[in-house]
């Protein structure tokens, strides 16, 4: 059996807090339409309950993805990479702040807005950490 390092214990974390970022984002965006059926503030309640357990994982990936980024020495990296990884690092900050739009919206447009943003941003950070690692 492979013995597991320090690098695979941060890499864990940070996957772990990114299930629950994303994955959570998306299962609530399937729920919305049948918690809706079940009361008027049930869709309200589900997404502060979310926001308890969402928060800190966003906390957590945000932690982790410094640590990751000083494990690999990014400045050592290549142009490519480089450029990827700042991309990766706007996009989360604009999942971050599109949730923020979401959680203190006051109007339906900007919850629409809000949750689609920071759900898409999402998947899109994801899909780069992917990038950065296979590349």
């Amino acid at each position: 059996m492979l013995s597991p390092s320090l690098a695979t214990v941060r890499l864990f974390v940070h996957v772990l807090a990114a299930a629950v970022w994303v994955g959570g984002q998306l299962t609530l965006a399937g729920l919305v339409p049948a918690l809706r059926t079940a009361g008027e503030g049930v869709p309200r309640a589900a997404a502060r309950a979310f926001n308890r357990v969402a928060w800190p994982a966003y906390g957590v990936l945000l932690v982790t993805g410094v640590w990751n980024l000083v494990e690999v020495e990014v400045t050592d990296a290549d142009t490519d990479y480089q450029v990827t990884v700042l991309v990766k690092l706007l996009v989360v900050a604009a999942s971050g702040v599109a949730a923020i739009v979401h959680a203190a919206a006051r109007t339906k447009a900007a919850l629409a807005l809000g949750g689609a943003a920071s759900g898409l941003t999402a998947l899109l950070a994801l899909f780069l950490g992917v990038l950065l690692r296979s590349g």
